[in-house]
């Protein structure tokens, strides 16, 4: 996510005329021995991208962003790894970068500091001073972040001027695909997220230890979504690396077949697929063209207990069967607030939740009930017993589908995507790289 790539400045035509004090003015022997720290404050280059340099700064920055979103520690070998894997991302965000500037495609700081502002609105309520001190206070930068947005825009315009003019989509492959959805219509669909990693047959290898590596720290709490972002070559990394809902049918094979298996949540790969590995993550399921129940807008009131520091465990299943009698007696939402106090519980009401964002094992539960019925109490000591009551439910509208041009766009976008991956490959031949 960041700023400045660090190029070596070259010297003014000022300084180039000044020369500098002879050593001999000062005495000093020809031959010398320093003592000590030689460069305390030098950012050494890790590696250099055609002049321009990426320092063990730049790293640590990056790391930090990825890190943040982990639930786990990450130390030792799993760091180092994951330095590795932030350095050829920087790599190649340098190369975008360059490749832009070289087709007089330049992002405007301003533009840069827009799209900033739009994350710190999202993430902090339009305080970008909060993301400021957020992201130094986690180990990053703000110039970290400005220069992965910097990446992220310079090659998204690179290929809408250089590769989408030469991306054709017939009418006729639309229509095919729009009737084969309409013949699909209450079949399964997916929402899945992907990262991809390319590999030659040359470096097979370790892109899948690299891609491995990644589902692990992504099981031991990482950040799919920040993965993605970081290392995913698909042109789905800006948005961390979400499909969107797709059909099995319009999935490589190789996807679809391991697609086909996954529920929601699962995490699999890393699946070879012509020109690397891709790493899915399948975040929903639901039936084409066909309303979804869990996408129904309910009102409910939310009527809880809590337990006093102390409370043994027979004083809570006293007080939990009090508890579940009171509700069971309840008369419909207008007397949820009395009956709630009449037995010292909380209400809390709110008319706007969609029945998915509910924890799985309650969606169910909650979609059988009836106006003014509630689930069976749930809860634990130490979060208290609580019981949900539905006062009111707006069922979803059967979606029409995507229309011609929304395929049309999703064909496209495909396509640039396999054109952006070999574009890549090829700065990648033609670059001077140096390590450090």
């Amino acid at each position: 996510m960041v700023a400045l790539a660090g190029l070596v400045a070259a010297p003014t035509a000022a300084s180039a005329q000044i020369s500098p004090p002879s050593a001999n003015t000062l005495d000093l022997p020809e031959n010398i021995t320093i003592v000590g720290s030689q460069t305390p404050n030098l950012r050494s280059a890790t590696a250099v991208v055609n002049g321009a340099v990426i320092t063990g700064t730049d790293i640590d920055h990056r790391v930090a962003l990825v890190t943040a979103a982990s639930e786990n520690e990450t130390a030792g070998e799993e760091l180092q790894r994951l330095r590795m894997q932030v350095l050829r991302n920087l790599i190649d965000e340098t190369l975008q970068i360059q490749e832009a500037e070289a087709q007089e495609i330049a992002i405007a700081p301003e533009e840069i500091n827009q799209t900033y502002a739009r994350l710190a609105q999202q993430n902090f309520g339009q305080n970008v001073g909060a993301m400021d001190a957020y992201l130094i206070g986690i180990g990053s930068s703000p110039v970290s972040l400005k220069r992965q947005i910097q990446g992220e825009l310079a090659w998204q315009r690179l290929l809408r001027r250089n590769v989408a003019p030469f991306i054709n989509v017939s009418e006729e492959e639309v229509n095919e695909l729009l009737e084969r959805l309409e013949a699909s219509r209450g079949t399964e669909e997916h929402r899945l997220g992907e990262i991809f990693l390319s590999a030659t047959p040359e470096s097979q290898a370790a892109v899948q230890q690299n891609a491995t590596r990644i589902i692990e720290q992504i099981r031991e709490g990482g950040s799919f979504v920040g993965y993605a972002r970081q290392f995913s070559e698909a042109s789905t990394a800006a948005v961390g690396g979400d499909l969107g809902w797709v059909r099995l049918a319009q999935l490589p094979a190789e996807l679809a077949t391991v697609a086909r298996e996954m529920q929601p949540g699962q995490l699999v790969g890393p699946v070879p697929v012509p020109g690397g590995f891709s790493i899915l993550y399948l975040i929903d399921k639901r039936q084409v063209l066909t309303a979804d129940p869990r996408d129904a807008l309910l009102s409910l009131k939310q009527i809880s207990i809590g337990f006093e520091p102390g409370t043994t465990e027979a004083q809570a299943t006293a007080r939990a069967g009090e508890f579940a009698q009171a509700m069971q007696s309840i008369r419909g939402c207008g007397d949820a607030e009395s009956a709630a106090g009449a037995i010292g519980a909380n209400v809390v009401t709110n008319d706007q939740i969609r029945a998915r964002s509910l924890p799985e094992s309650l969606q169910n539960a909650v979609l059988q009930l009836q106006i003014g019925q509630t689930t069976p109490p749930f809860g634990s000591v130490e979060d208290g017993i609580r019981v949900l009551m539905l006062c009111g439910r707006d069922d979803p509208q059967a979606e029409a589908g995507p229309d011609f041009d929304q395929l049309m766009g999703q064909i496209e976008d495909e396509r640039i995507n396999k054109r952006a991956q070999r574009y890549l490959r090829d700065l990648r031949n033609d670059a001077y790289i140096v390590y450090n």
